[in-house]
């Protein structure tokens, strides 16, 4: 299980949902952690001290990560701590429901912002380094929203696809520079998001998802885990889709 050890992953909104669980997984097979967050400072605390009980390292780093200075600042931090990040894991994301027709530019700008405008950043700030040390890995955590669409998402649709896009342009431009860059698209996942969902829209997606169930946070960090090993060297500009037969 200790595939990662000596590698050192950046995992952004990692204080609860399945960023959480990506951070603990990847601690489990042996990573050092680099723990961002936007608002919840003790939720990710919280996170830090179980990687950290795990004998593995972890800092915590606040930023908004649609806010370019920040991403700049937040970067100038880690160096001081990590002076490279082997894994980086682009999972923050929020949504601002609407349909298309009542959605005004700022509930477009804030999702694309975060979801798409963030991952870019990030990638652009520390694939430098990966290539200049000949490993590294691209984790973008899209969605099966991004590859279906769905009513009163289009904001969010249209920056999961783009986010899958990207990717694999930067999988083509880096894959002979030790560096890989996948994607791991969920479909409907129990967190705190989809906590919010009525119980009759919950009732619909399990009876429309072909596993009849909604998936945990666990399962996608495996995923996550997987692309960051030495197992998936050869698998980059991939989208690979967990959603429990709900997109083929």
């Amino acid at each position: 299980m200790q595939s990662l050890n000596g590698r050192v992953a950046l995992v952004t909104g990692a204080g609860r949902g399945i960023g959480r669980a990506i951070a603990l997984s990847l601690a489990r097979h042996g990573a050092d952690l680099a723990i961002n967050f936007a608002s919840n400072e003790q939720a990710a605390g919280e996170v830090a001290e179980k990687v950290r009980a795990m004998g593995r390292k972890a800092e915590l780093f606040k930023c908004n990560i649609a806010d370019d200075a920040a991403v700049h600042a937040m970067g100038e931090a880690i160096k001081k701590v990590y002076p490279n990040i082997d894994i980086l894991v682009n999972n923050a994301g929020i949504t601002r429901d609407k349909s298309f027709l009542k959605m005004n530019h700022s509930e477009w700008d804030e999702v694309v912002a975060v979801n798409l405008k963030g991952p870019v950043q990030m990638t652009h700030l520390f694939l430098p380094q990966m290539v200049e040390k000949g490993w590294g890995r691209i984790i973008n955590i899209t969605s099966v929203i991004g590859q279906m669409g769905n009513f009163g998402q289009a904001n969010y649709a249209a920056a999961k696809g783009g986010l899958d896009a990207f990717t694999k342009t930067i999988a083509k431009e880096v894959a002979r520079k030790g560096v890989t860059a996948n994607c791991v698209a969920p479909g409907f996942i129990r967190t705190d998001m989809t906590a919010q969902v009525s119980e009759k829209a919950l009732e619909h997606i399990k009876s429309i998802t072909p596993m009849g169930r909604m998936g945990e946070a666990e399962e996608i960090a495996e995923v996550v885990a997987f692309l960051a090993s030495p197992a998936a060297s050869f698998v980059t500009g991939q989208e690979i889709g967990a959603n429990g037969g709900l997109y083929m």
